[in-house]
């Protein structure tokens, strides 16, 4: 077990709280605790919710808090099971009620299976000083694999759900997070939609280092490639786009299997007539956006 590094009052505050929904993350979520305390700029107060641990999770958050008053743990009633999605929102909502901060600035969901350097949210502030429309940013995401790093691939407009930094001005126009599966890819879209700008970007101080492969943590990675195809058809995605999507990811983890099983959970989704989401406006846009997409992405491969 890692040792609590001593305390250092060198690091600067930022006006930032974090909230960490966590279920059963004692194994991980000290690399985390360690990421955060290491941070050349420290948010001012961090909500850990412990969402129904059977671990040690609250007992390492517990020796940390000890420690570093900026970090405190709230309980929320166990559900008995981990809630994929919205669970991890009612969560997220619960740690916002109860913090304890005035008029910050900056508002973060973090996972409690990251890693991340000591200057990635000094990195993280100066694109927001460089614009006053950026909504959320965050680095691009890398998981450990043998020797090395993958990345788990997103598109440059798009904020990792591991770690949404927010200004909170923008956070409060969207309507915060929806408990929904793809909460992280309607909250990105209802912003730009706004006026807002999103963005993810790689430099060496950007990393995140994710722990575990996505979409694993229930049951089997199987099952999460079924679920994020009924999640994209909850969000709107139109079918092209969605197959494009399914298509590109038969590249990652599990190989060619986990991007039939996306198009898989879509399709079955339309056929049981699951209901999308209750924003007509949103859904245009996102359509809309998503077939100029694949038209700037064909006329670089068939330019006519």
């Amino acid at each position: 077990m890692n040792t609590i590094a001593k305390t250092d009052t060198s690091f600067r505050v930022a006006p930032l709280v974090i909230i960490s929904p966590v279920r059963d993350e004692a194994k991980l979520i000290e690399k985390t605790l360690q990421s955060v305390i290491a941070q050349t700029v420290r948010p001012t107060e961090w909500v850990i919710v412990d969402d129904g641990s059977k671990d040690d999770t609250a007992a390492v958050v517990k020796r940390y808090a000890a420690q570093y008053p900026f970090i405190r743990l709230v309980t929320l009633q166990d559900r008995g099971f981990r809630k994929l999605g919205g669970g991890v929102i009612v969560a997220f909502k619960f740690g916002l009620s109860q913090v304890i901060t005035k008029d910050y600035a900056f508002v973060a969901k973090l996972d409690g299976d990251m890693s991340f350097g000591p200057e990635y949210l000094a990195t993280m502030f100066a694109e927001f000083d460089a614009d006053p429309k950026l909504a959320a940013v965050s680095g691009k995401v890398f998981r450990p694999e043998g020797d090395g790093f993958v990345e788990e691939w997103t598109i440059d407009e798009h904020v990792a759900g591991q770690f949404k930094l927010y200004r909170s001005t923008a956070f409060s126009a969207i309507g915060g997070f929806i408990e929904e599966v793809l909460w992280d890819g309607i909250d990105i879209h209802t912003a730009r939609m706004l006026g807002w700008h999103t963005k993810s970007f790689d430099a060496p101080n950007a990393r995140l280092i994710h722990h575990r492969l996505m979409g694993s943590s229930d049951k089997n990675v199987y099952r999460g490639r079924l679920r994020l195809g009924r999640g994209i058809y909850f969000m709107g995605y139109h079918p092209l786009y969605a197959l494009a999507s399914a298509a590109f990811r038969t590249r990652e983890k599990p190989l060619v299997i986990g991007g039939i099983l996306i198009m898989v959970g879509y399709i079955k989704a339309a056929l049981q007539g699951v209901p999308r989401y209750d924003n007509p406006a949103f859904i245009r846009y996102l359509q809309n956006w998503q077939m100029a997409e694949l038209k700037a992405r064909m006329r670089k491969v068939l330019p006519w």
